[in-house]
């Protein structure tokens, strides 16, 4: 049945039907952890549940069968709506949210009351937070509103208040991997690879599945291995790599963020050698850049480039100027690592 399609959530399904069985579901819910664990899925299928005209009582689950649980899963249901950041904006723009407020003030239309889904919740402006809140405060009675974000700290405190936080964990490695198997992955040591660098999202790992990220990686490291390092050709090779992801700011951010990820892991794994550590995620062609890398760093200065990267890590997811961030990174890069 529906919930099969969540994978890794099992306690937080037993939750919600433990909630619903009492008659204690909450108006608001605050859906929060690392992107791609499967919080905007579950909240579709807990939308399902909640407005299927034939569930499978005494559980909360969606028959899939009625037409109800056929116009959720087309997004043509009257009485289900879902919001978002539009996909080449850096805002959830105050207009998106005043249409969602206003549809989700309606009469309920097929009477088992109303479901919203607020995506990229961390995304809402100033404006469009307080103008949320509204509706937060005065919910139409027999509705649910499901926020997603990534923590409660990129909320509005007034927001966080009148909502329920549920947290989602990082999904195991194991189950990682076993959805890519299934997926269509043959390559045992892409999964294990994939698995391992995903930090327990699923939506990572399919994204590190492209052969062009792991091809320009192998790039990167070795122009950052050469002496003297040219900072301004590694931006602009950088540079002209994020571009060649598509027009759209999003998907440009989205490839900016996983070679910074790259490096990231890099350094880490630097930092675990240079402290006499086994590394827990070392490529083995690697090796030999790590080792000169530590010959010549002592663990603070790595340690320092690290968080030098971490913090271009943070610009890019928000939303600062894309350009500038990359070659200020590398710029700071190429001559640290040197």
């Amino acid at each position: 049945m529906s919930w099969q399609r969540v994978r890794g959530h099992e306690p937080l399904v037993e939750m919600f039907e433990r909630i619903v069985a009492r008659g204690r579901l909450g108006h608001a819910y605050l859906f929060s952890g690392p992107p791609g664990v499967g919080k905007r899925l579950f909240a579709e299928e807990l939308a399902k549940a909640l407005l299927c005209e034939a569930p499978a009582r005494p559980r909360l689950e969606a028959c899939d069968q009625c037409a109800a649980c056929a116009q959720v899963a087309a997004g043509t249901h009257p009485d289900f709506y879902v919001a978002g950041r539009p996909e080449d904006g850096l805002e959830l723009p105050i207009e998106v949210v005043r249409e969602l407020c206003h549809s989700f003030s309606l009469k309920s239309a097929r009477g088992r009351g109303k479901v919203a889904i607020l995506d990229d919740a961390d995304d809402l402006n100033d404006a469009a937070a307080n103008c949320f809140l509204k509706t937060l405060e005065e919910p139409p009675p027999r509705s649910v509103l499901l926020l997603i974000g990534t923590s409660p700290d990129r909320q509005l405190t007034t927001i966080v208040s009148r909502c329920q936080v549920v947290h989602f964990a990082p999904l195991p490695e194991s189950l990682v991997a076993e959805i890519l198997r299934e997926q269509g992955l043959e390559d045992p040591s892409l999964i294990d690879r994939l698995a391992r660098l995903s930090g327990g999202s699923l939506g990572q790992a399919l994204a590190l599945a492209d052969p062009a990220l792991w091809s320009f990686r192998e790039s990167l490291l070795d122009l950052l291995s050469k002496t003297p390092c040219d900072s301004v050709g590694l931006a602009q090779t950088l540079v002209r790599f994020v571009e060649e992801a598509g027009k759209e700011s999003s998907a440009q951010r989205r490839r900016a963020a996983l070679v910074v990820g790259f490096l990231v892991e890099f350094l880490n794994t630097a930092l675990e050698l240079s402290v006499g550590s086994t590394p827990k995620l070392a490529e083995p062609t690697d090796m030999r850049m790590l080792e000169e890398l530590v010959g010549r760093k002592d663990p603070e200065q790595i340690l320092a480039l690290l968080d030098r990267c971490l913090e271009g890590d943070m610009q890019i997811d928000r939303r600062a100027q894309l350009v500038l961030v990359l070659e200020a990174l590398m710029d700071a890069t190429g001559r640290a690592i040197q």
